[in-house]
């Protein structure tokens, strides 16, 4: 079996990086802090053109009709660029649950909007408290005692929760389900809303993993230009080893990542399993390069005027979305220490809890 990734794979990732490096640069994120909702429709748009919003649509929506193999890579680079758009909520998680439903007429409507760049997701799960991106959503799935609801943008009333990174809009959501609005009854809803967490959890995995890299990349670039007694401080052998941790926490998380992706894509039995495990390893290496770079930079890292604090704290937002460490965690230990097939994500446990 080859692991590699193809080199088609290869070049829409490089290709991605190239035009986020040009449209997403971090005083353009700090500019949009400033804006009301946050958000580039020009980037949104520019995402669409490159055809990263329909990777998952199917082919007869317009889309690519990709897998999340396919995907994986992109979404690292969207943690690498701390891309504000809510790609994943759209295009990772959204997408599959209308294209999973049993009833078509939402899909036919949605689907080609979404792969033109034309109309935006968002979804709300049991595990998450707010959802994010809902004031910029054209259409929220929503869970409701085990049922879904698809619910128009001015059918529902938002309150804006507090976030430490500036660039994630959270919301409660105050709405009434109705028969009009249910989509797919608990029978045929518990299943799609299994795999969206899975979906979810996956992506975060992935920007971790891009975050973790750039604070790296930021750390070993400073390490080469600060200068004590009249050498650059990444001579000395204890900031090398400080980042050479990183390095080698980061690398050994890809590999969980990657077959995570692989599960989902293939809908293998130990898919919840996988994604908790990388979840939870990729959230602890970017969590270390966080800790070691802002070390590095000799704690300014903290200072509203410095690029480093915008990626650690889209790893901190990332590391409690769509499942704690301990939640992921519990996951796990069900599967590994109590003998248990793959848990599903209404496993709890005392310590696991929201």
């Amino acid at each position: 079996m080859d692991f590699r990734f193809t080199e088609d794979q290869l070049n829409f990732q490089s290709s991605l990086r190239k035009a986020l490096e040009k449209e997403c640069t971090t005083e353009q994120i700090r500019a949009l802090w400033r804006t009301e909702t946050g958000r580039s429709p020009e980037r949104w748009a520019k995402l669409a053109e490159l055809g990263f919003l329909g990777l998952r649509v199917p082919e007869q929506y317009g889309g690519l009709g990709m897998d999340e193999v396919d995907l994986v890579l992109l979404i690292e680079e969207t943690g690498r660029a701390a891309l504000p758009e809510p790609v994943v909520e759209t295009a990772v998680i959204g997408v599959p649950l209308l294209a999973g439903l049993k009833a078509t007429k939402l899909a036919e409507h949605w689907l080609p909007k979404v792969a033109n760049g034309e109309a935006i997701l968002t979804v709300g799960h049991p595990v998450n408290p707010f959802v994010t991106d809902a004031h910029v959503a054209d259409l929220l799935l929503l869970a409701h005692d085990g049922e879904l609801h698809a619910v128009p943008r001015e059918r529902v009333a938002l309150q804006h929760q507090p976030c430490s990174d500036p660039s994630r809009r959270l919301f409660r959501v105050d709405w009434s389900p109705s028969k009009e609005t249910r989509v797919a009854q608990p029978e045929e809803a518990q299943p799609l809303l299994d795999a969206a967490l899975d979906r979810a959890a996956l992506a975060c995995a992935a920007q971790l993993l891009g975050a973790g890299q750039q604070m790296l990349d930021m750390g070993v670039r400073y390490a080469t230009e600060r200068q004590q007694f009249d050498k650059p401080i990444g001579s000395f052998q204890a900031v090398k080893h400080l980042l050479a941790n990183v390095a080698v926490r980061l690398e050994f998380a890809k590999p969980a990542v990657y077959r995570a992706a692989f599960s989902v894509a293939q809908n293998g039995p130990a898919r919840a399993v996988h994604v908790s495990h990388a979840k939870v390893v990729a959230s602890e290496a970017a969590a270390l390069a966080a800790k070691t770079v802002h070390q590095v930079h000799g704690a300014i890292g903290y200072t509203w005027e410095c690029d480093l604090h915008i990626f650690m704290k889209r790893a901190w937002a990332l590391d409690v979305a769509w499942g704690t460490a301990a939640w992921h965690r519990a996951r796990v230990a069900s599967a590994v220490l109590d003998g248990a097939a793959p848990a599903t994500f209404g496993y709890s446990a005392p310590s696991a809890s929201l």
